[in-house]
This record gives C-alpha cells, sequence and structure tokens, in this order.
C-alpha cells in the first residue's frame, strides 16, 4: 500500500509513469477490444435491422404514392383531354349560332358493314329522327332512331348515307357517299372535266335545311380519271375523327325536321342498334 501511494504520487506530480501507462493500454486494447465486442455487435443488429425495417416501410409507402400519384396523373390527362374536347365542341357551338346539345357517345354497333353509334341522349332531351350531328372538327352523321334516353346515329361514311355538299373553293355541288369505311367516302358522279383538286375542302351544301351550311365534311384526297368514263372516280377523308369521338353536337336547324337532306338508302336504319359498349 506505501509503494502504491507513493508511485501514486510520483505519477501526479511528476508524470514518470507516463510512458508505463501508455505501453500497458496498448498492450490491454486487444483485451478490452475483445471484451467489447458482444456489445458492438449488438448494437449493430438492432440498427441494422432496424434500418432495414424502416428502408422497408418507407419504399412500401412511396410506391404506394407512386401508384396513386401514377393514377391520379393518368386521370387528369383524361380530364384535360375531355376538356379539351368538351371546349372545341362548345367553340363549334358558338360558331353555329343554333340550339346545340353535347352528348356522348355509349355504344358502337359491332357490325362491320354498318356505322352506327348510340349517344346518351333521346327524346326526353329534344332528340328527333333525321336530327344532324357533329363533331368539334366536322360534320358526323344523322339521327335515324330515337328512344326516350339514347339515340342512335348514322355516321357519314355508312354505305347508306347520302350527303349534299359542295367544293368550299369553288362552289360546284355534289353528294358524299360513304363507303362502309371510317376514312373515306366516296363523290360519285362527277364529270371527268369538273373543277376539283385533291385538297379541296368539302362542305355542307345546306340544300334540304337539316345540315348547317358550310360546315366541313371532308378533303379530297385522290381523283382518278379514266379515258372512255364519263365520271371521275374521287375519293375524299372525313374531316371528323369518327374513329376517335367521344362527344357529339346535336343541332337544332331553323328548318322543319321533316325536310330530309341526306335520307338513309334503305329501311334497315330504322332498326334500333345492337350497341356495345366501348
Amino acid at each position: 500500500m506505501v509503494v502504491s501511494l507513493a508511485l501514486m504520487i510520483v505519477d501526479h506530480r511528476q508524470h514518470h509513469l507516463e510512458a508505463v501507462r501508455s505501453l500497458l493500454s496498448t498492450i490491454t486494447y486487444p483485451l478490452q477490444y475483445v471484451a467489447n465486442m458482444p456489445i458492438a455487435v449488438g448494437y449493430w443488429a438492432s440498427e441494422a435491422f432496424a434500418t432495414r425495417a424502416r428502408l422497408q416501410e418507407e419504399n412500401r409507402e412511396l410506391h404506394r404514392e407512386n401508384l396513386l400519384l401514377q393514377g391520379r396523373q393518368q386521370k387528369l390527362a383524361a380530364l384535360e383531354a375531355e376538356n379539351m374536347r368538351l371546349r372545341d365542341l362548345l367553340d363549334s357551338s358558338f360558331k353555329l349560332g343554333d340550339r346545340v346539345l353535347i352528348a356522348e357517345l355509349i355504344a358502337v354497333d359491332m357490325d362491320p358493314y354498318r356505322q352506327l353509334v348510340l349517344l346518351n341522349k333521346g327524346s326526353s332531351s329534344g332528340i328527333y329522327k333525321g336530327q344532324p350531328v357533329l363533331h368539334a372538327n366536322a360534320v358526323m352523321g344523322q339521327v335515324v332512331h330515337v328512344n326516350r334516353f339514347t339515340a342512335s346515329v348514322l355516321m357519314i361514311t355508312d354505305a347508306s348515307h347520302a350527303l349534299p355538299i359542295q367544293v368550299n373553293r369553288n362552289g360546284l355541288r355534289t353528294v358524299a357517299i360513304g363507303t362502309g369505311r371510317n376514312d373515306e367516302l366516296e363523290l360519285p358522279n362527277l364529270p371527268n372535266n369538273a373543277d376539283i383538286e385533291v385538297g379541296d375542302l368539302l362542305v355542307t351544301s345546306g340544300l334540304g335545311g337539316r345540315f348547317p351550311a358550310g360546315y366541313p365534311v371532308a378533303t379530297v384526297t385522290s381523283i382518278r380519271r379514266e379515258p372512255g368514263e364519263p365520271f371521275a372516280l374521287i375519293k375524299a377523308q372525313p374531316s371528323a375523327h369518327l374513329e376517335r369521338a367521344r362527344e357529339a353536337l346535336l343541332v337544332w336547324t331553323l328548318s322543319p325536321p321533316g325536310q330530309d337532306e341526306a335520307e338513309p338508302q334503305h329501311d334497315q336504319t330504322d332498326a334500333e342498334m345492337p350497341g356495345e359498349e366501348p
């Protein structure tokens, strides 16, 4: 005890044992490291597992949030496109200046030889047979059958549909006949020397008072004049996007509904369309 006290006093006063203490600490460090290893491993494992669980939970939460945002983005894109279409339709209604009603397409006819669609408006909304139906860009068709809450529309591309038109450039009048294809119309009975060119815009003539005059119908895409044939073979592409349209514009013209401009060529259009959800 006396020796210990003496060494403590000498070390405290003179610091002669600092080198010895440093050497002993270096020698005993591995023992301290090994003794402390279980505690360090326990802390590391606890932190690692806690971090992994937290990261997994954060990853799941971010994944759910990402799916939610993607769904909302798709909905916003659809709403934006619908809003643009509706604004186009409303802008068209202002240009027409007549009473109009916006309707939505709810079904299409699966018959490959018919071009019929079903609208969600009917006689309860004042829809009548023969009423013109327009798209934001051009003429779409006419109503051929009316129920209380739905109406069947015959597209201008149906093979039984004929529409009086005129060439916007020079006023040349003719009739546009449907071909059964949603991207093609025919202009029969035009002589080879008729003043019509590829790219000419075809508009409604207004004859008969059913369709508003001057509304776009189609654009001439091809003209074939065969020597010896009395009439040219002329094709046109409808201006309305008939295969992509989701809304339609029903128009009340000033003429009586009984006047006919573009009657179907046979009576099968009076039957109700077997609709199918798009």
